[in-house]
């Protein structure tokens, strides 16, 4: 399935899945887990920026923690002896893990796109460094013009206030109507994500653009339907002069036992059964077409590639491949 036809799937979609029914999973909190730091500096955090045609592209590196016990949230349906032989065959430690942040922001040379937040100060210095992030692309948080959010978890919206004060203070807001108002209905006592929610979303309503799938954020900015990890979790595709790039956010949650065993469940998925339907149709279609993405929970700088294998799907780390602007590729040595 070629990726526009994808698109037309997806407007089609939209409403497919109410935001009712649907009730939080448990979680094991990351609050909770051993943190360990990427070092950054007190003013700087890791940005990791390419060109693609005509926009440019930063991953950045909200933060970073070490967990052990990963199969209380990846594979909890397996034995403990199919997830210590999945992992020692991706050379990967079954009992610890590290896990990553990464929002992006897109400059489209008219518009600064921030794909959510991080988060947020209050989890620093672990994470919570998107406006450190954002000082090395060389970007104050007055110029981000459109924040999406890809879901309301807290990992992605923790960053949108600062002791009640939006941090983008002249950003307008995008997301589904469908996350939006799930989120809205379970109310504060929830807990978890969705107090963050009542405190650092809600009081933006008045601000958010809701889209459905196929619609555009921005010119070249569509909006995927990527529905189960939450009830109106969307990726993004981005397309400009004959270029792709999907941004997956938390399709797939880890490189191995997300994209190598797509079908197994993790413990954040709200609708576990439509996620992994998600992590194939989506890494499919990007497996097919060769498309790069970049992954929110993906080892920074979260850009890589998938290759079908088997069953599930091999990561394929970028290296220099996207670093490789429009302009380098026209003036190839002979």
């Amino acid at each position: 399935m070629s990726s526009r036809d994808f698109l037309k799937l997806s407007r089609r979609g939209a409403l497919a899945l109410g935001a009712g029914g649907l009730l939080a999973t448990g979680m094991r909190s990351l609050e909770a887990a051993a943190e360990t730091p990427i070092e950054s500096s007190d003013q700087r955090a890791p940005a990791t920026e390419f060109q693609l045609g005509e926009f440019k592209v930063y991953a950045l590196l909200d933060g970073t923690f070490v967990a052990e016990h990963p199969q209380d949230t990846f594979g909890m349906e397996q034995t403990s002896e199919v997830f210590e032989k999945a992992s020692h065959d991706h050379f990967i430690s079954s009992n610890k893990f590290r896990g990553f942040f990464t929002p992006v922001l897109v400059n489209t040379g008219d518009k600064l796109v921030l794909f959510d937040t991080g988060r947020g100060v209050l989890s620093q210095p672990q994470s919570g460094n998107l406006l450190k992030a954002l000082a090395t692309a060389g970007i104050r948080p007055a110029d981000i013009d459109v924040v999406v959010l890809t879901h309301m978890h807290a990992d992605h919206t923790g960053g949108l206030m600062q002791n009640g004060i939006p941090t983008f203070a002249n950003a307008k807001y995008v997301t589904s109507p469908i996350e939006f108002n799930y989120w809205e209905k379970l109310g504060p006592a929830a807990n978890g994500s969705a107090r963050v929610f009542a405190e650092n979303v809600l009081p933006l309503k008045d601000k958010f653009d809701f889209i459905d799938p196929g619609r555009e954020v921005v010119p070249g900015i569509t909006a995927v339907e990527a529905y189960g990890h939450t009830p109106g979790h969307m990726a993004y595709l981005v397309e400009v002069n004959g270029r792709k790039l999907m941004l997956t956010a938390d399709t797939a949650n880890h490189f191995v036992w997300s994209l190598a065993y797509p079908d197994w469940r993790v413990v954040f998925d709200i609708d576990k059964a439509r996620a992994a339907e998600t992590r194939r149709r989506i890494f499919g279609m990007i497996a097919e077409e060769r498309i790069p993405f970049i992954g929110y929970h993906m080892p920074f700088p979260a850009m890589g590639f998938v290759e079908a294998v088997g069953e599930g799907f091999r990561f394929v780390p970028a290296t220099y491949q996207l670093q490789l602007g429009h302009e380098d590729e026209q003036n190839r040595p002979e």
